[in-house]
């Protein structure tokens, strides 16, 4: 057998070219030389490796844990269906504001009902989201100042972001605010601008007695002094002939009372309370 000058010679019968030999061949024609391609990086530990390709677009409305911004608008007041019942109205995409002393019982009402809605439904706690911050925490027990003030209106905004982003993606929520009916910067004025006039007022005012009991029962920065607690309570008071409801909850329990706010969520949907 004969071979072009300068062609490198085959390897005798048997024997494997070496390193030398492999990187001196040269593809002929119709054997393309294929593109440099680094090896793949390990997959972090825990995480899979995604596949080779995978595209980077965003993923699509409908994959889970898109969340939509919430519109520009303001939350407007939801309209039951035709024919609906009060019952059925009870269920209904809601924006609930429930305003109480400590110890009423706010936060353990509050997410009692919307445990038990049958849509969705989320719980705010405007004292929680206060607590977010830790370094520099204004708590007003230590006195309502300009820092209190300030953190308290920045919670408060917080508070109705959220709540027109749930609405925003049919969830209902439920807030709680201890707002004082004799001061502007506490009142409702500020929750109605940040939510809209679709969000339902509704006040939770036990007898003086059981707030001091329930309040006795908290902890932390959360228990109140006696004396704090009456003057809080006496100045809830005012709730009376606001035209808001009220409920006296002084002889029911969570559940009961997450029933009666049930009902009192219905008929404030059929009657809007002015506010």
């Amino acid at each position: 057998m004969q071979h072009a000058v300068g062609a490198p010679l085959p390897p005798p019968h048997g024997q494997v070219p070496g390193p030398a030999a492999a990187m001196s061949w040269t593809p002929g024609p119709g054997h393309p030389i294929p593109p440099h391609q680094p090896p793949a990086a390990p997959p972090a530990p825990g995480w899979p490796a995604p596949p080779h390709g995978a595209p980077t677009a965003p993923p699509p409305a409908e994959a889970t844990g898109h969340v939509q911004l919430p519109p520009g608008a303001p939350v407007a007041l939801p309209s039951p269906p035709a024919g609906a019942s009060a019952q059925d109205a009870a269920h209904a995409a809601v924006a609930v504001l429930l305003i109480g002393p400590a110890g009423a019982g706010k936060t353990s009402v509050a997410r009692h009902w919307a445990d038990t809605r049958r849509v969705p439904t989320a719980h705010i706690s405007l004292d929680d989201v206060r607590e977010w911050v830790r370094s520099g925490f204004a708590d007003p027990q230590s006195g309502w100042n300009d820092h209190s003030e300030a953190q308290y209106r920045l919670a408060r905004r917080t508070c109705g972001f959220a709540a027109r982003n749930f609405l925003a993606n049919g969830i209902s929520c439920i807030l709680d605010d201890a707002v004082f009916p004799d001061r502007p910067v506490i009142g409702l004025g500020g929750w109605k601008r940040h939510v809209g006039p679709g969000l339902l007022p509704i006040v939770l005012l036990p007898g003086l007695e059981i707030v001091l009991e329930r309040n006795a029962r908290r902890t932390g920065n959360r228990r109140l002094s006696d004396e704090e607690v009456a003057r809080i309570h006496g100045r809830m008071a005012g709730w009376y002939g606001s035209g808001l409801p009220i409920i006296d909850n002084s002889a029911q329990d969570v559940p009961t009372t997450a029933g009666i706010l049930d009902d009192v969520v219905a008929r404030s949907i059929a009657s809007p309370p002015s506010w």
